[in-house]
């Protein structure tokens, strides 16, 4: 009788963990990325199917590192100004794909912890688990009064791993400070600090019945949003007991159509509920993957997991109003004012740019899903935006950002065809007429844009008229002959890199075949063939430079 063979072992799985053996592991996959990032970007820039390749390393590599670095890779998911789209793409499926962990580990942790036999505590319980992941997995039981519950247990032994982890993330990010000066510019110290509060936050299961009634009593009103109630008396840091909810999975289009579910009503109720989230309430769930969401028979939105939950200050939360209704609006200039007050855009002496690319998004995308490859048509402007780098990502963005393009991702798989303003309708209304305070929540910036808004739509000047007043602008700023110049004088910029590219490797190729003549000659034989060696792979990038300036200089002569 064949045996199947057992589940290969991770890396972080190991019994006994040593800071050296962790360190060896980190350092040398953090190395053998930034190898990977430069050589795509210098050598295999045209061949993405070598990116691609290297981005399902990298998942795979993050699963074989833990749970830490699986939170890591779901963060880095919305960090498009540090990694390339292939990757961003592929850490973006990244979903907890790790071994559950025997029943009777869980059995001793829920005795140990809530310190009781598990009968006393429960009537029923189901050994297997209906859920696992990285940080822990639930098992289905019911109460001695009736009612069915699951119960969240911690993965065994997760604190020590993480505080292991962190000591040796903070070690990669002091090593990177000082011998890799352009790590410098992204802020990883306060990238660092926020994911490290975050995630000891997210294994502190007290912590997250606290978030989970917080959530409950902002949407109490709300009864098409529901949430699991907590049982106290059964929770402890590493034990959570909660409601049993059942439902459809969110992204599960055809079983809901099955029972008569209109998928468009669930993802307007889903966008209007994180508009209130983010907007009104400052206070949201940052991680809504299609497992922490799902939809009731009666067609009711549930929220599961309360564990990474965001808080934005009030004045932080007054700019995103502001730059909201200003997307509503298409107001180019507005968006600008409010990102750059907010810190995520760095003025810069030329801000045409910027609003040309601004302008471009607010116009094509607002009433329709972004679709990537349509950045195709100002091309030369986003390269030349990225390349001054006037953008950044404050840490506190971060879980912004992971919250609206994985909720992004949920609403394409409900309705590739949503509209933002579409489904943005109901909350835009019920702000507009909504009259003073609220349980003592503040809308009156909220109001005020909305009601700002309605009056826009309703003065709405027609698309000839807009199509004149957008022409008269970029006449007034200079815009078209400012950008037929920039254009000529990039061209001419990258022909001159080209070719100065070319003459570098030139005299490379040419001092190490004279280097290893005069070693030849000298009897150090070693040494004149890894001269020679080095030579020829000068002259293999001096043959690719010379193809690419060829190239350069026949498209410029046909652009003329």
């Amino acid at each position: 009788m064949l045996k199947s063979a057992a589940p290969k072992s991770l890396r972080w799985q190991r019994a006994k963990q040593s800071l050296l053996a962790r360190q060896t592991d980190i350092f040398l996959s953090a190395a053998r990325l930034m190898w990977y990032l430069w050589w795509d970007d210098t050598i295999a820039r045209r061949f993405p199917q070598h990116r691609n390749r290297r981005a399902q390393w990298l998942v795979g590599t993050l699963l074989d590192l833990g749970p830490t670095f699986i939170k890591i890779g779901q963060a880095l998911s919305t960090r498009g100004d540090l990694l390339p789209a292939e990757y961003i793409q592929a850490l973006g499926q990244l979903q907890d794909r790790v071994p559950e962990f025997s029943a009777d580990e869980a059995i001793a942790i829920i005795e140990s912890e809530l310190g009781s036999p598990l009968y006393t505590l429960y009537r029923d319980f189901d050994r297997n688990p209906i859920a696992a992941a990285s940080l822990g997995q639930v098992h289905k039981a019911r109460l001695h009064t009736g009612e069915d519950i699951v119960i969240k247990v911690q993965r065994p032994g997760l604190d020590t791993l993480f505080d292991l982890d962190l000591r040796v993330l903070r070690r990669l990010l002091r090593f990177c400070q000082r011998y890799l000066p352009w790590t410098r510019e992204y802020d990883l110290e306060a990238i660092y600090e926020e994911f490290a509060l975050v995630l000891y936050q997210e294994i502190d299961y007290v912590q997250e019945a606290i978030n989970a009634d917080r959530f409950r009593y902002n949407f109490r009103d709300h009864a098409r949003i529901t949430a699991p109630k907590v049982y106290p008396k059964y929770t402890t840091k590493k034990v959570l007991t909660m409601d049993y909810v059942p439902g459809i999975k969110i992204n599960d289009r055809q079983s809901l159509e099955a029972i008569g579910i209109n998928v468009k009503e669930i993802n307007q109720l889903g966008i209007c509920s994180y508009l209130k989230q983010l907007l009104q309430d400052g206070f949201f769930q940052a991680d809504p993957h299609p497992g922490n969401m799902a939809v009731s028979p009666d067609g009711c939105l549930i929220f599961y997991d309360f564990g990474m939950m965001a808080e934005v200050k009030s004045i932080d939360k007054d700019q995103m109003v502001r730059t909201f209704f200003a997307v509503l609006r298409k107001d180019t200039d507005q968006v600008i004012h409010t990102l750059t007050t907010m810190g995520l855009i760095e003025p810069a002496s030329d801000m045409a740019p910027i609003r040309r690319v601004m302008g471009f998004v607010l116009e094509r995308f607002t009433e329709k899903p972004i679709a990537l490859q349509e950045f195709s048509q100002v091309k030369q402007e986003v390269s030349a935006l990225f390349a001054q780098q006037p953008f950044r990502l404050p840490a506190k963005m971060t879980f912004i950002l992971k919250a609206l393009t994985t909720l992004d991702g949920v609403a394409r798989d409900l309705d590739p065809h949503y509209s933002l303003m579409e489904s943005a309708k109901p909350f835009v209304k019920s702000i507009t007429i909504a009259k003073g305070q609220s349980s003592g929540i503040g809308l009156g910036e909220l109001t005020k844009q909305a009601r700002e808004y309605i009056t826009y739509k309703l003065r709405q000047p027609s698309p000839t008229e807009r199509l004149i007043q957008r022409l008269e602008e970029r006449l007034e700023q200079g815009e078209v002959e400012l950008r037929s110049r920039s254009l000529e004088t990039d061209r001419a910029i990258k022909t001159i890199n080209l070719a100065l590219k070319s003459l570098t490797y030139a005299c490379l190729t040419g001092f190490s075949l004279l280097s290893g003549a005069v070693l030849l000659v000298g009897a150090y034989k070693v040494w004149a063939f890894a001269a020679f060696g080095l030579a020829g792979l000068g002259t293999l990038f001096l043959i690719r430079s010379l193809i690419a300036l060829t190239i350069r200089e026949r498209i410029d002569r046909l652009v003329k």
